[in-house]
């Protein structure tokens, strides 16, 4: 039996992981993603590839209390009937399926730009699983309209998901929400438009021509309603604080975590079924997350990846896109970005190379489940509903939508 050096033991186990993940099953038993990422985390303890200090620093608590609060809303927005009024007021125009996609898209993910690609995961899954139901649409293609919209979307914001804002702050923007929208708003639309484009050829069948249902009236609960709106209106009002003390230079005072507790607060004051929601949020994902951050950190720490940015111009545009999307895949874009960034100050760090940086990091989310957090966000809520998508059918829509959409982010920020 060949010998497997110690600080290769990390790396088998990612593989291991991905593996898993592809396939879902084990002889008789089909494994959730959380339950495989859990044992992942749990091997590298095991076989002391990371210690249990480093484990528990290496999680994140800032993204597992930013979670925490949005899970509580999106749960209340579901269980109060709100999330369903507000999908009847923007969806039932559509009159075929093409509009529902595009909807999907273009609605939802220039929502991503502010509310965050992770909270629109979070809430729009509900929302895609009950169009499909009502109008006959396959699950699977609207689940994936909706997280290539939202990956997508966020591009064009600092605050559209925590890598960007990492690259805003860390980068020395002065005005990172113009410089974000001035650069990368029209790639980002021309990106969801090839989402929808590249879907449309996957999935002739769902997008034959027929008249959808307007759906029933529907009747909100009036104090779940206003319960809601309160939630969502201290979430958008302190994103929009966040935007303008950034602005002054002074954003960090307005925390992700912060902004996810006190959006959580209405619910966890004034609504009368505050405990089913506690009880019904998606602790597997949490739970996911958690194993994440330790298999990733334990992965990392075997300097496998950083071997690769050893030499060579790896600065450049096309490279910074390319190494984004595919490192992103193994170690996450948040820490990807913050131990890539320094690389590119060093090289002198223009407007483009930072921008290639959020782009390519955002967009690798949409070449396999892996690439975003997003992603695993919608597979945890849409599995609780009996519905999936798998790393076969992701990959097949997420490989060529990613192909496009870097030659497009390349094109214009190349030429910039």
């Amino acid at each position: 039996m060949p010998y497997v050096p110690f600080t290769q033991i990390a790396i088998l186990v990612l593989a291991a992981v991905f593996i898993l993940i592809a396939v879902r099953q084990v002889g008789r038993f089909t494994l959730r993603i959380w339950q495989i990422m859990l044992g992942g985390a749990l091997a590298v303890l095991l076989t002391g590839q990371i210690s249990p200090s480093d484990a528990l620093l290496s999680i994140n608590t800032d993204v597992m209390v930013f979670l925490f609060g949005m899970f509580i809303v999106g749960e209340a927005l579901v269980a109060g009937g709100y999330l369903e009024c507000l999908a009847h007021r923007i969806f039932h125009r559509a009159k075929n399926p093409s509009q529902v996609v595009l909807l999907v898209l273009f609605a939802l993910g220039t929502s991503s730009a502010i509310l965050m690609n992770d909270t629109l995961a979070i809430i729009g899954t509900p929302v895609v699983l009950a169009l499909a139901a009502r109008h006959r649409i396959s699950p699977t293609m609207l689940l994936l309209a909706l997280a290539f919209a939202i990956t997508t979307g966020s591009v064009m914001s600092p605050i559209g998901n925590p890598q960007n804002l990492l690259v805003a702050t860390e980068g020395g923007m002065p005005s990172p929400f113009v410089t974000f929208a001035f650069w990368l708003a029209i790639p980002t639309l021309l990106s969801l438009l090839a989402a929808y484009c590249v879907l449309r050829l996957i999935y002739p069948g769902e997008f034959a021509t027929r008249s959808l249902s307007d759906g029933a009236s529907i009747t909100c609960d009036t104090r779940c309603m206003r319960i809601c709106q309160c939630s969502l209106l201290v979430i958008v009002g302190l994103i929009l604080a966040k935007a303008a003390l950034a602005v002054a230079g002074s954003g960090s005072f307005v925390s992700l975590p912060l902004i996810a507790v006190c959006g959580a607060v209405p619910v966890i004051l004034f609504s009368h079924n505050r405990a089913a929601i506690l009880r019904n949020i998606d602790w597997e994902t949490l739970v996911f997350f958690a194993a994440m951050f330790v298999l990733m950190e334990s992965v990392w720490q075997t300097g496998f990846f950083q071997s690769f940015f050893g030499g060579g111009n790896v600065t450049s545009v096309p490279v910074i896109l390319i190494v984004s999307i595919i490192v992103s895949q193994f170690i996450s874009n948040v820490p990807f970005v913050a131990l890539f960034q320094p690389l590119i100050a060093g090289s002198g760090g223009t407007t483009a190379q930072l921008l290639a940086l959020a782009a390519g990091s955002t967009i690798a989310g949409n070449l396999t489940i892996l690439g975003a957090a997003s992603n695993v966000i919608i597979i945890q809520n849409a599995e609780k509903k009996g519905e999936t998508i798998t790393f076969l059918s992701f990959a097949k829509a997420g490989i060529p939508i990613t192909i496009l959409q870097l030659a497009i982010y390349g094109l214009f920020l190349g030429l910039a």
